[in-house]
């Protein structure tokens, strides 16, 4: 588990770990080389000698393993908060670079708990666990030594302890590892389906089936119950093996050195001082049951945070190329996802300046286009450029700086309008965030909300409605001024109100940029230079509006039903 925590932890933090380490040790140590001074210091007070300088010196050895144990156990808890931040930070950091693929459906709950008590569990090994199970370790071990120095026959019964309680804690490892892993599955589940409960209450009431989805999540949370019974039963056999396990290998110390003595091969005073040292050394080896089962769980959950942190993100180029010009290119792209084929040596090229509009049917590939330009995923083959330059060449936070993306689905943080402008550009001054929010018609909604820049968004940005918060997106885009633009049919769901509002924000911030967009709405269509049609994952047709009307394709077929609906 050590490998598995200094690997996880990283070089930064693998150093201050092994001096935390090592301190424990010498404590440990040191705790049973203070209990070898029992032996003379009873031999004395039996046999009637002058005790005090023993008295003195095992005073002074308790008081130097305090002062040890103090330290190890103060840089265990500091070393363990400074982990659990610079981890939370290296999590962050590692999910942010991570293809947007690697987020499916069930990654939710799995980083939920995993960032929630997953974390939290395993960065408290350093604080509360590995001192305890160090010192369990450890600390018999010396006293097993110091036993066999005042006699070797003594020390040699205590030392078969040792693979009796390494077969019970193997067999106790085996026992229980089914029972973490289901533990763990369920806890996944149960943190996805609350987390799905909250997200779909207007759905759900509005379908009457609140009833079948609380029946949903009554099952996920009745599964972590039996999973958890399940996984204290599975200790039970460990902790009551441990415990037989010391208690027949103190007794049969006890037997032998009855028997010793009676023989007169040791004394008296050593045979009660070897005793105190085996009773000393039951109380540690008895923890390792408790202690045990907590290392498992914190290694499970290191095991599967090493397992994040070992995914690789998307590959940077060693020496970054940076583009000059604006242009777009995919080159015979094909990419596949989730089993099938979404885009099937699709070519195209935007030139700087000019605007592309996407359409098609769903499923088509339009979106995904959208995020091979920005590099949310690599291409299994051809290659997508900017400026004539692979972005794999250009490097994510350099190709990120020339791209500003405005979805159909906008999410805002939980805090303030202006906090959640200044996304686009954190340095922007206070006139150019506001420039940005009249130009995006943002400023009417400031203006109306109680708080006005101050007025908080909510989680997702759930106090505003579908067209302000595309207000903010928006903004956020114009404020950041990068020179290309990529939006993702932005006015599919509103009203006629908000959908002017949020055009003229769009032509705003259209205009001089290299813009693709997917759209669905003849408005949206008839404002590009160039249009593309995309069937099945390839480039079905591409021109201009009145000359593909002209062709009597898809994109003919795709007018005239809108033209309907308008009427």
């Amino acid at each position: 588990m050590i490998t598995t925590l200094l690997r996880v932890l990283g070089d930064a933090y693998a150093r201050p770990m092994r001096r935390t380490l090592a301190l424990m040790t010498v404590a440990a140590v040191a705790e049973g080389l203070a209990y070898a001074l029992l032996v003379p210091v009873l031999r004395a007070l039996l046999g009637g000698e002058p005790a005090t300088p023993w008295l003195v010196a095992f005073g002074a050895a308790v008081a130097g393993y305090a002062v040890l144990r103090y330290a190890a156990d103060l840089s265990g808890m500091r070393v363990g908060t400074t982990l659990l931040r610079g981890m939370y930070h290296r999590l962050g950091e590692h999910l942010a670079r991570l293809p947007i693929g690697w987020y499916d459906t069930t990654r939710v709950g799995e980083v939920s708990v995993m960032a929630g008590r997953g974390l939290l569990q395993a960065m408290g090994v350093a604080a509360h666990l590995l001192g305890p199970f160090v010192s369990a370790l450890v600390t018999p071990l010396t006293i097993v030594a110091v036993m066999t120095a005042f006699d070797w026959r003594m020390g040699l019964a205590a030392l078969a302890a040792a693979p009796a309680v390494a077969v019970v804690q193997a067999r106790a490892a085996r026992a229980t590892a089914a029972a973490d892993a289901d533990r763990h599955e369920r806890d996944k589940e149960a943190t996805g389906r609350v987390i799905e409960f909250l997200q779909a209450q207007p759905v759900l009431r509005a379908g009457g089936r609140s009833g079948e989805r609380f029946a949903l999540l009554d099952d996920a949370l009745r599964g972590v119950r039996r999973a958890s019974r399940a996984t204290v039963l599975a200790t039970v056999p460990a902790a009551v093996g441990l415990t037989l396990t010391v208690q027949v290998v103190f007794t049969a110390l006890l037997a032998l050195g009855a028997y010793l003595a009676l023989g007169g091969s040791i004394g008296a005073a050593e045979l009660l001082a070897i005793l105190v040292l085996a009773a000393r050394c039951a109380d540690p080896l008895l923890s390792l049951s408790e202690i045990g089962g907590k290392l498992r769980a914190a290694r499970a959950e290191l095991d599967r945070l090493d397992a994040v942190l070992r995914t690789e993100p998307l590959p940077e180029p060693a020496t970054p190329v940076l583009p000059d010009r604006h242009d777009l290119e995919l080159e015979a792209v094909t990419f596949r996802h989730g089993g099938r084929t979404v885009l099937d040596g699709v070519s195209l090229t935007v030139a700087q300046g000019e605007r592309l509009a996407v359409v098609g049917p769903s499923g088509a590939g339009k979106s995904t286009l959208l995020h091979l330009l920005a590099r949310f995923y690599d291409v299994d083959a051809g290659a997508v450029r900017v400026g004539g330059v692979d972005v794999r060449d250009i490097g994510a936070e350099a190709l990120v700086s020339r791209v500003a993306i405005v979805f159909q689905d906008v999410y805002l943080f939980d805090g303030t309008i202006e906090e959640n402008v200044r996304l686009g550009r954190p340095g922007a001054t206070d006139a150019e965030v506001r420039a940005a929010a009249r130009a995006a018609r943002l400023d009417e909604v400031v203006e109306r909300l109680p708080g006005g820049w101050s007025a908080h968004v909510g989680e997702g940005g759930a106090l505003l409605s579908g067209g302000e918060r595309q207000r903010v997106s928006i903004a956020r885009a114009l404020l950041k001024d990068a020179p290309i633009v990529l939006l993702d049919e932005v006015t599919s769901a509103l009203d006629p109100v908000s959908e002017a509002a949020v055009h003229a924000g769009i032509e705003r911030l259209m205009a001089g940029r290299t813009v693709v967009m997917v759209a669905h709405r003849m408005r949206t269509v008839r404002r590009a230079d160039r249009i593309v049609v995309l069937d099945g994952g390839r480039v079905a047709e591409e021109g201009g509006h009145d000359e593909l009307v002209r062709l009597g394709g898809r994109y003919a077929a795709f007018w005239a039903v809108s033209a309907a609906d308008r009427r």
